[in-house]
């Protein structure tokens, strides 16, 4: 008697930007860039934000600038 296996199959995340038809990340838009980070403040890796290679370049270099900017802490308090 052959064991079944079953198959999980996950669904793959989409480009949050590339499905709201966003045209660049802006570094201003907190509530958006807070999406993409940890809770340790810490960028998220692009399995876990499901970005695509562009979008999530994008996003990593405006999260900089927000820290920079003070808009965005570099820690979490």
């Amino acid at each position: 008697m052959a064991i079944e296996t079953k198959k999980i199959q996950k669904r793959q995340k989409r480009c949050y930007f590339c499905i709201n038809n966003k045209k660049f990340v802006d570094y201003k838009d907190i509530q958006t860039l807070r999406r993409f980070v940890s809770s340790y403040m810490k960028i998220a890796p692009q399995r876990r934000s499901g970005l695509c290679a562009k979008h999530q370049r994008s996003v990593a270099g405006a999260i900089k600038q927000a820290r920079i900017a003070g808009l965005l802490a570099f820690v979490a308090q």
